[in-house]
């Protein structure tokens, strides 16, 4: 904001509005007299599906400061970002501001002083054909959202650590294509096949061969099988026996003669600039960075001016663009680095209007990574760095290769063995001087023979061999998606837009639908019971083809091709073609819970999940109407993971806990270490009574049966207590149970107020209370050790600023606005930078160790130029939109 305030001048004053300032209404927000017509979803859906918008609470100050600046202009300049999202920004600060002066709409793609002030010198109007759409998919995703979630509330329950659960078009789409790849996962059946590998050696050259043919049948590789394991074609299959007599003739045989040499050249093209989607994924494949960090940097690198702007699904360089990336790549590369016609890039996006440029390095010459490296962060560098290289890479020439392979027999034991070894030499880099594009994770991956230097061989020359191994493979399953390849398998699939994958992503990730192990993301239990409702009962609505349709239906709003009204109707109501989303809802019928949350284990058990998690429930087979059996299913064991052999297994596992600690002196009864559903726990129980002998014959006597009175008293619930977090079953002792058996514990009297303070470990961890304020502690070891004075100066300390006061994970030089130190602390809701004024969380995405000084001074500023929340009040400020006048 600063850069584009230089770059107009005095004549103008640059505000932001951070973002919308308002949004649809929730349900408590709407007056009285409006709830008949938009109290279920803050849209009037028998009235054109009119939305009822109000202004952020967050958002009244900005405003207000927004309209003192326009009573005083003689001229206002929108300049939001130039696609949906952006319009729409626009469109709502236009109907909020009311402005009496003149509005023209400004837009540019890139923060440099050429770009800013041509953009104020060719404004436009407004195109309310965007508006329509981004309006349109805000109110689709609404009335999907309010009518789906529900009954995810009713019949699923709720998710991690008791969020509420929810739906939403693309959301559940993407759960969906995770829960499948696991799906996929859980019924392969892996098959194992033999081949055999040698080295091969002409004087004093040594190259590596796999065996491909014996007698002229072509050997199995694991592409050869399907996932259920078995041939999908005739070929070879060597058993372990077979390979290993096989690799003992070779050995005996001692030399191989090279039957054939064939060498084809071959090229490779660079490929085109970043789009946000591309860069995305490279972001996860080089850097490490999630989608929703890559997209956080990119931010950055734009607001700077370094970069053009970072949401687009165009592959096209402007002119400028592309002489700077040519005359880069020779200065830095050659002349013969660049070929004779510049490289044109087409867009496969239909949205021309959302698609104007690829993302690339800003300005009319392109700056070195090396030169600005003193400009930004560590993470902003590494992303310039990598689109740099991908932009000058895509104006360079073809690489030049040339791929020699060699087949070499062997007569062994009667047998040819046909052996063969590939190597591929760059005649000319060209591109891959500056770039090469990053990839997936693929399952044939270890068929694929290592790229290697071969000697010039020819027809019938003599080669040793040595070092012959048989070598044992099995064929794997379809690796897990990383967000790299799910924002790639979104994008193939035309499930949502790239500007919202990073979105996405955090949403499946933050309702608990799906976890990282490393990169691969991994879906919960919970995610399968919720795919399963939706494909069962909500099969249209979570079908890729419909969804992709819908995506484009939205691009056809944007470029004025559809009517946003008919669209909305059609959707919501049902067609002829189309069953609609309030018949779907209206006529859903009977949906069994327990068996949508049920998952049969083979034979074995059945997994269920439930509100602690997922378990399995073990019938008794001697007894069918016996209580089932509960079993813990652990939380790092991933879905594909729970065979029937690992249930048996964990059936199988000796019961951890139930071990007596001894008797609690103070009422004799026994405490008992147990490891239950929700975790380890201390219990007391009351000491069997002991069995009635006679004394003269040994003989155990029956007691009396005792007379049945009217109603038997409840008996009460036994006293219990979690461990902590640092305990364990297995260690616990009887005096630290007895501690946690006393929890709360009453550390004293406030000095001042006489209230009592206890200690105690709740949902969040551990806790002081003192009436109803509550502060938290740093250890639960504290809940024992803390006295009556430092809790007293606990409480000296602001609420939110004493969490963690002393343990900071990184400790940085002084911040140049505050002056003082900046550290890294561990938070209840996660970690955060701090100067001990000001505090900002680490977005998700990143962790501590990613955190820089720079980073931190960045995150602080950012926090600050933010503001303080504001506080809520009662009165808000209200808008309902007015059809736009269109000309």
């Amino acid at each position: 904001m600063t850069s584009i305030q230089g770059y107009l001048g005095d004549g103008y004053e640059v505000l932001s509005s951070v973002g919308h300032i308002r949004d649809l209404a929730s349900k408590k927000d709407i007056p009285a007299d409006k709830k008949a017509s938009y109290g279920k979803y803050s849209i009037d859906v028998d009235n054109d599906f009119d939305p009822y918008y109000v202004v952020n609470d967050r958002k009244t100050k900005t405003v207000a400061e927004l309209k003192r600046a326009v009573k005083t202009a003689d001229e206002v300049l929108l300049a939001t970002d130039e696609d949906r999202e952006g319009e729409a920004i626009a469109w709502h600060l236009l109907e909020v501001l009311k402005p009496k002066v003149p509005v023209k709409r400004m837009v540019f793609h890139e923060i440099t002083k050429d770009a800013i002030k041509a953009a104020a010198e060719n404004t436009r109007e407004l195109d309310l054909a965007l508006v329509d759409a981004q309006e349109t998919r805000r109110v689709l995703d609404r009335l999907f959202g309010w009518d789906v979630s529900p009954v995810l509330w009713r019949k699923v329950g709720s998710g991690r650590e008791g969020a509420a659960l929810s739906a939403g078009r693309v959301q559940s789409a993407a759960t969906r294509l995770v829960v499948e790849r696991e799906r996929e996962r859980m019924a392969f059946v892996s098959a194992s096949y033999w081949d055999i590998e040698a080295l091969v050696q002409k004087g004093t050259d040594a190259f590596s061969t796999r065996l491909v043919r014996v007698d002229g049948a072509q050997l199995a590789r694991g592409t050869d099988f399907d996932d259920s394991g078995q041939l999908k074609k005739a070929v070879l299959v060597l058993s372990e026996k077979d390979a290993q007599e096989l690799a003992a003739a070779v050995v005996a045989a001692g030399e191989a003669s090279v039957s054939s040499v064939e060498a084809k050249p071959g090229t490779r093209s660079p490929k085109a600039p970043f789009t946000t989607s591309t860069m995305q994924q490279e972001a996860g494949r080089k850097l490490s960075m999630s989608a929703k960090h890559a997209m956080s940097v990119a931010q950055r690198l734009y607001e700077k001016g370094f970069i053009t702007y970072m949401r687009t699904d165009s592959q096209s360089l402007s002119t400028q663009a592309i002489t700077a990336a040519r005359e880069q790549a020779v200065a830095l590369y050659g002349d013969r680095a660049v070929p004779a016609n510049p490289r044109v890039y087409r867009s496969k996006s239909k949205n021309a209007q959302e698609a104007h440029e690829a993302i690339r390095p800003s300005g009319e010459h392109f700056r070195t990574p090396s030169s600005v490296s003193s400009s930004l962060d560590r993470d902003e560098q590494r992303l310039y760095d990598l689109i740099w290289k991908r932009t000058v890479a895509s104006q360079m020439s073809d690489a030049k290769y040339e791929t020699t392979t060699v087949t070499m027999a062997v007569m062994a034991g009667g047998k040819k063995a046909e052996f063969t070894a590939s190597g591929t030499v760059y005649t000319f880099k060209g591109f891959l001087e500056a770039y090469e594009e990053g990839s997936d994770e693929k399952r044939s991956d270890a068929d694929r023979a290592s790229d290697q230097s071969l000697p010039a061989l020819a027809v019938d020359d003599v080669l040793g061999v040595n070092d012959v191994e048989a070598k044992s493979h099995a064929t794997t399953p379809k690796p897990r998606y990383t967000e790299a390849s799910l924002v790639k398998a979104l994008e193939e699939k035309g499930i949502g837009r790239p500007s919202t994958f990073a979105s996405i992503i955090d949403v499946i990730l933050d309702r608990g639908y799906v976890s990282k192990r490393g990169q691969a993301l991994v879906p919960s239990w919970l995610a399968f019971s919720v795919v399963r409702l939706l494909e069962e009962h909500f099969a249209d609505l979570v079908d890729y083809d419909f969804t992709a349709a819908l995506e484009d239906d939205l691009d056809a709003i944007a470029r004025g091709e559809q009517q946003r009204t008919a669209w909305l109707k059609e959707f919501y109501f049902g067609s002829e073609g189309h069953v609609g989303l309030r018949n779907i809802v209206d006529n859903l019928g009977e949906i069994d819970a327990r068996e949508l949350n049920s998952t049969p284990i083979g034979d074995v058990a059945t997994l269920r999940f439930g509100k602690y998690g997922p378990y399995l429930e073990v019938p008794d087979a001697t007894d069918p109407e016996a209580k089932a059996r509960i079993v813990n299913v652990p939380e790092e064991l991933a879905p594909d993971e729970l065979t029937p052999a690992k249930a048996q297994e964990l059936i199988d596992a000796p019961v951890a806990g139930d071990r007596v600690l001894g008797e609690n002196p103070e009422n004799g009864k026994l405490v008992v270490v147990k490891d239950g559903r929700f975790g380890p726990y201390v219990q007391e129980n009351d000491p069997e009574e002991p069995e009635a002998v006679d004394e003269a014959t040994g003989e155990v006597t029956e007691s009396a049966p005792k007379k049945k009175t009217a109603k038997k008293a409840a008996a009460p619930k036994p006293r219990t207590a979690s461990l902590f977090k640092s305990m364990s079953v297995d260690s616990v002792d009887l005096e630290t149970a007895l501690r946690l058996l006393d929890l709360p514990r009453v550390v004293g009297n406030d000095p001042e107020s006489g209230e009592e303070i206890t200690a105690q470990n709740g949902r969040y961890g551990p806790y002081l209370k003192k009436g109803a304020d509550s502060r938290s502690l740093e250890s639960e070891q504290q809940i024992f050790d803390i006295t009556v004075d430092q809790a007293v100066e606990v409480y000296k300390l602001p609420k939110y600023g004493a969490r963690r006061a002393s343990s900071a994970l990184k400790e940085f030089d002084a911040d140049p606005v505050s002056g003082k130190p900046i550290k890294i602390k561990d938070g209840r809701f996660g970690a955060y930078v701090t100067d001990g004024e000001t505090n900002a969380t680490i977005p998700r995405g990143e962790t501590p160790d990613d955190v820089d000084f720079e980073r931190a001074k960045q995150l602080l500023a950012d926090k600050r130029a933010k503001g303080p929340a504001p506080k809520r009040t009662a009165r808000k400020t209200t808008t309902r939109k007015t059809p736009a006048k269109k000309k």
